[in-house]
């Protein structure tokens, strides 16, 4: 059984289509990749998804259950969490804090939540800045806050909204091994992301969105050399021959 799928889902503003009838699903384990341009529907059908908005037409389905109109935070509850493009810690507040705070989504108790917390730090090769204020964290660190405090939801299914955006290149290759580790760990992965050497390096499957209608899906090799594709995003300079 899928872990997720979305079934013709359409989100309408007014006037204006988002996403347009939009159908994908994801296995247990798998990563998916989600790319286009700028303003193609992405973070849209995102957010219908995460819970931020509800669908205006079709179906959101997770672990077998329709989850239209649910609010993120029964999502999370439930195993879906998500990251966000512009990351906002708690900036006087420690690491440790910020990711415990996550960490309370299954538990009353502060002694677990912190437990919990720091196992996710260490886990990520980040507890020896527990005690750092987030102000101070460069932003390769801001990022994988924002993966910790995601993580000690206890997640199945993780969204990663751009995490590697304004990431230097060994950073990018840092980050790359992460997400892969979180998968070897039995986190299922939706990732958003415009560096496209790092999602045809990640991404089991690859879905494009264009004008927010799917363009084209399958493996990366399968993508790059889609003649759409190279038309509406990659560029020739990606293409497979």
């Amino acid at each position: 059984m899928n872990l997720l799928e979305l079934k013709d889902v359409t989100k309408q503003f007014g006037g204006l289509t988002a996403v347009d009838s939009l159908s994908l699903s994801m296995e247990k384990g798998e990563i998916l990749g989600v790319i286009g341009p700028n303003g193609a529907g992405k973070s849209t059908a995102f957010n219908c998804i995460a819970g931020v908005f509800p669908p205006t037409k079709g179906e959101v389905i997770f672990d077998g259950q329709v989850i239209n109109g649910q609010k993120p935070w029964d999502l999370c509850k439930k195993g879906l969490a998500r990251t966000f493009q512009i990351v906002k810690p708690f900036a006087s507040k420690s690491v440790l804090y910020n990711v415990t705070v996550g960490a309370f989504v299954n538990t009353s108790s502060r002694g677990e939540a912190e437990a919990k917390a720091i196992d996710v730090l260490k886990l990520l090769n980040f507890d020896d800045k527990k005690d750092a204020k987030s102000s101070d964290l460069t932003i390769a660190d801001r990022k994988r806050l924002e993966i910790a405090r995601a993580l000690a939801t206890a997640p199945r299914l993780l969204l990663l909204d751009e995490v590697m955006a304004g990431l230097r290149p060994a950073e990018v290759d840092e980050m790359v091994e992460i997400i892969r580790f979180l998968r070897e760990q039995g986190v299922t992965i939706l990732v958003i992301e415009h560096i496209m050497r790092a999602i045809m390096a990640l991404s089991d499957r690859i879905v494009v969105i264009h004008f927010g209608k799917k363009i084209a899906e399958g493996t990366p090799e399968t993508v790059a050399s889609d003649e759409n594709v190279i038309k509406a995003y990659l560029g020739d300079e990606y293409g497979v021959s």
